[in-house]
């Protein structure tokens, strides 16, 4: 009798066991997802930011070129 409650007692200590191994192994998949889509953001960002910078330089080049063309008509 005593070796049937210590084998339905072993069975609930492996399944509790084995739950929380499962809700710490979900717990990390959750958090190396966060760190993928928050890697990803960074990267947009980042791309975001240079297409600006490209989009500053290119208005500052036409901008010259107008100024220039303003003092060629005026001279």
């Amino acid at each position: 009798m005593q070796a049937v409650k210590d084998k339905l007692s072993d069975m609930s200590t492996m399944r509790k066991a084995k739950a929380e191994a499962k809700a710490e192994e979900k717990t990390e998949k959750e958090l190396a997802k966060a760190r993928v889509e928050v890697a990803k953001e960074v990267r947009k960002a980042k791309e975001a930011e240079a297409a600006m910078d490209l989009h500053v330089v290119k208005a500052e080049q036409k901008a010259q070129q107008e100024m220039a063309k303003i003092a060629q008509d005026q001279s």
